[in-house]
């Protein structure tokens, strides 16, 4: 059986746009060909998308960094480079996406099929073509494409399962889910048998199913770390019904349930609310005037109406408990799960604006960031129009105020992104 992982991290990369071209038009005949040179294409966008093909996070274990395909840089003859490929990422349904940046939940995926846009492509930069005007007509210069969005991201499952089985550990959640469905959880007689939910599927008479989760036991102290059904009580939480199993073969089964039902409010005071069903099993294990004994008692100290006395090994009883699920299934109601998904801008900003100077000696500045990479990738440092127009951008960055804040003098050499200039108040 394949291993059960329910949290995962990695690391999402969209496609960069492509750059603009710089180029002419070259025919024999036509004099003065002008400006001919295509845009990049858009990066690819990454995107998540819920399936119910898959049941965990197993595969983000292997693979942990997802890239999407960059655009094509433009091309001569006003040809538009090729738009990098989307990247779809299946996810299990019931899936929720934090971003580690900014520790805010920016997805749900509790909806098979359900596609969310999780980082946007950059778009791809303009050609020397798109620059042309009657006052300027042979631009020396192109665009770089946006770049991409890099993301760290972590993922949670929560199971989408109708039916949840809760209780003490040993208390026979893993016999009676082999009992009612094809699901072979591991069924012994130490405590802590199931280590990983165990989904299984039970068929209606009407040839409809629901899915009903095996939680790993609970014990006091749960929601607070203790022993393992604190790492799955989250699977509880999407779960329209609940059914506490409880061993009546042992002594202390009325304080073993309060106790199960305090650690599941502790963790989500809605899981109190919710709609659960008293399963008394091992009736084998005991005379039957006593189990009956035992659940006058439970209806009475705890005010319940429906408690069935069940034994999961000959099957006495399983019946009932099945026809009144089907008919409580009906009559609840889907659960919405309030996780507040943040508005999600990052899945758009691909600003790189930011840059940092550093004075290296008396007499010479280095500046260094993503945008003045970018520009610097698309400038020709032996053409004036081009090195104009990259010290225009720079202007327009405030970097020269920025320069003049820190005591910059004529004839200081600025090192930007590779490219060198020599200072001057006049033209700068």
């Amino acid at each position: 059986m394949a291993a059960f992982i329910d949290k995962a991290k990695i690391k999402v990369i969209s496609g960069a746009g492509g750059n603009g071209a710089l180029a002419w038009r070259r025919e024999k005949y036509v004099d003065k060909g002008g400006p001919a040179g295509g845009d990049g294409g858009c990066g690819g966008d990454v995107y998540f998308v819920a399936t119910s093909d898959m049941s965990t996070l197993l595969d983000f274990t292997h693979k942990s960094v997802y890239k999407a395909q960059r655009g094509e840089n433009g091309r001569n003859k006003n040809c538009h480079g090729k738009n990098g490929e989307n990247l779809y990422i299946k996810m299990p349904t019931g899936v929720i996406v934090k971003d580690l940046k900014t520790n805010k939940i920016i997805a749900d995926l509790n909806k098979d099929g359900k596609t969310v846009l999780i980082a946007k492509g950059g778009r791809g930069g303009r050609g020397n073509a798109r620059f042309a005007t009657a006052q300027k007509r042979a631009p020396q210069f192109c665009e770089p494409g946006e770049p991409s969005i890099e993301r760290e991201l972590e993922l949670e499952l929560k199971l989408l399962a109708d039916v949840g089985l809760v209780g003490m550990p040993n208390a026979g959640k893993s016999s009676l889910i082999s009992t009612i469905s094809a699901a072979k959880p591991k069924i012994a007689s130490y405590p802590f048998t199931t280590l990983i939910p165990n989904l299984g599927v039970v068929k209606k008479p009407n040839g409809d199913g629901f899915v009903i989760a095996d939680i790993p036991g609970l014990i006091e102290g749960a929601s607070e770390g203790l022993g393992l059904g604190h790492e799955f009580l989250r699977h509880v939480q999407r779960c329209k019904l609940l059914l506490h199993v409880v061993d009546i073969s042992l002594e202390g089964s009325l304080e073993n349930y309060k106790k199960i039902n305090k650690e599941l409010e502790k963790f989500d005071k809605e899981l109190a609310k919710r709609p659960m069903v008293l399963v008394l099993n091992k009736s084998d294990l005991t005379d039957l005037e006593h189990a009956k004994e035992i659940k006058e008692e439970f209806m009475k100290t705890f005010n319940l109406k429906e408690v069935f006395i069940i034994s999961s090994a000959t099957k006495e009883g399983v019946q009932d408990l099945l026809n009144y699920i089907y008919v409580k299934l009906d009559e609840v109601h889907d659960i919405t799960v309030s996780h507040v998904v943040e508005d999600d801008p990052d899945a758009f900003n691909n600003d790189d604006s930011d840059y940092e100077i550093i004075k290296l000696n008396k007499n010479t500045y280095t500046i260094n960031g993503g945008k003045l990479k970018r520009l610097a990738s698309v400038t020709d440092i032996k053409n004036t129009g081009q090195i104009k127009r990259y010290t225009n951008i720079l202007d327009s960055m405030g970097i020269f105020d920025a320069l003049r804040g820190l005591g910059i003098q004529n004839g200081d050499t600025i090192v930007v992104a590779g490219i060198e200039l020599t200072y001057d108040e006049d033209y700068y």
